[in-house]
Parts: C-alpha cells; sequence; structure tokens
C-alpha cells in the first residue's frame, strides 16, 4: 500500500500550492496577451510572440539564471523589493511559482490564442452594433466561446507547473519545505543511496497526477464547448 512519507507529503503539497499560485499569476497576463496577438496588429507583434514562446525553446536553466540575476538580491529588482519593502523572492516559494508561471506562460496564452481565433468575429461585430460596450461584448460573448480555451490553458498551465525542475533549482535552489516540489525532492531522492523506492513513487505520483491533469483539461474543454454549442 502506497504510504507516502513525511518529507514526501511535503513535497507533494508544496507542489501543488506552487502550481496553484504559478496559475493565478499567469491567467490575466495570459487573457492579455493572448488577445493581443489574436486580435491585434501593431509593430513588434512578431517579436511579442517570440518572447512569449521563448520559454518553450529556451534552456529552463537560463530563465532560472536570468530570474536569479534580476530578483536575486542583488538584483535590480530584487536589491529593490529587499529596500524598499524588505521583500525576498530568491529562494522562496513565491520565488518557485514565479518561475514555474513564467515556463508555463506559453501553454497558457497559446491554448487561449487558438481559442480566441477561431470565435466568429461577426458576433461580436453584431453585438457591438446594438450598443453594447467592449467591455460587455467581451464578457457576454468573447469569454463565454473562449472557455474551453481558457480552461485547457489553466490546466496545461497547472500540469507544466507541477512538473517544473530546471528554472525552479537555478533560481531558488533546493531547501527541503521551502522550495522542494516533487521534481526536486525526485533529484533528491536519487542522489541519496537507499532513496530509489522513494523516487519511484513520487516519480509514479507525477505521472498520475500529469495525466489527471490532462484528461481533466480535455474533459472542462468538451463540456465547456457542448454548453457553447448549446
Amino acid at each position: 500500500m502506497f504510504s507516502p512519507t513525511p518529507l514526501e507529503t511535503e513535497a507533494l503539497l508544496l507542489s501543488l500550492k506552487v502550481a496553484f499560485w504559478s496559475v493565478l499569476i499567469t491567467l490575466p497576463l495570459g487573457l492579455l496577451t493572448a488577445w493581443l496577438l489574436a486580435r491585434k496588429k501593431f509593430y513588434g507583434h512578431a517579436l511579442l510572440n517570440g518572447v512569449v514562446h521563448l520559454p518553450l525553446v529556451l534552456p529552463p536553466v537560463v530563465i532560472g539564471f536570468f530570474l536569479l540575476a534580476m530578483l536575486g538580491r542583488q538584483g535590480p529588482i530584487g536589491a529593490f523589493l529587499l529596500d524598499t519593502f524588505g521583500i525576498t523572492i530568491a529562494f522562496t516559494w513565491q520565488g518557485a511559482a514565479i518561475a514555474s508561471a513564467i515556463m508555463a506562460f506559453p501553454l497558457m496564452v497559446r491554448a487561449i490564442r487558438l481559442s480566441m481565433e477561431s470565435v466568429d468575429l461577426g458576433l461580436e461585430d453584431a453585438a457591438r452594433t446594438l450598443g453594447a460596450s467592449p467591455f460587455r461584448v467581451f464578457y457576454s460573448i468573447t469569454l463565454p466561446l473562449i472557455s474551453p480555451g481558457i480552461l485547457a490553458g489553466v490546466v496545461l498551465s497547472f500540469a507544466r507547473s507541477l512538473g517544473e525542475f530546471g528554472a525552479t533549482i537555478t533560481f531558488v535552489s533546493n531547501i527541503p519545505g521551502e522550495t522542494r516540489t516533487l521534481p526536486l525532492a525526485i533529484f533528491s531522492l536519487v542522489q541519496t543511496p537507499g532513496g530509489e523506492a522513494g523516487a519511484l513513487r513520487l516519480v509514479v505520483l507525477s505521472i498520475i497526477l500529469a495525466l489527471a491533469a490532462l484528461l481533466f483539461s480535455e474533459y472542462l474543454a468538451a463540456r465547456a464547448k457542448r454548453r457553447v454549442e448549446g
């Protein structure tokens, strides 16, 4: 019978917390970015699209090092936050959430953008001709139609955050109880003599969580699509 140790339970709960806040950080900015890329043509559109998708092609340690350089205690943003507000982001679970959010951001944007590009613009135009404000058009027409993409983006980003390793260990290290998420706990157990059994349990747990997230994403997207289509 599977009986996780306190350290394994701690890593699981921390991973879930980091993934939750990662999605919460990502969603508002992901919606705005997807809307800009899908609906607006402007100078620098291709550059913005490239920057958004950079985490997909860059080594995660590059992202982690960049965050450490910018948000570490000696970095320009990190030093300002520390001196002004007494806030430290590096080597904390909040930093792990930021690193995970950046790595999951392209998945969120892509899912929402594809959904937004499939919306019939004639429906929005019709609502505007009837006197609806831009906010009302987005809230009552666009948002329900793109809800499958939003749900898919949320769940995929959550799953991606659960599995983030490279950027996390570079930016916030591997601190038990603070930044040691599931992938980092697996790494630590692999490096520990006799830790293979614990690592295997966490590997299986990670696979189950990722698969459940993907299946849940498909279920929510299909349900939302049926609701939108009536």
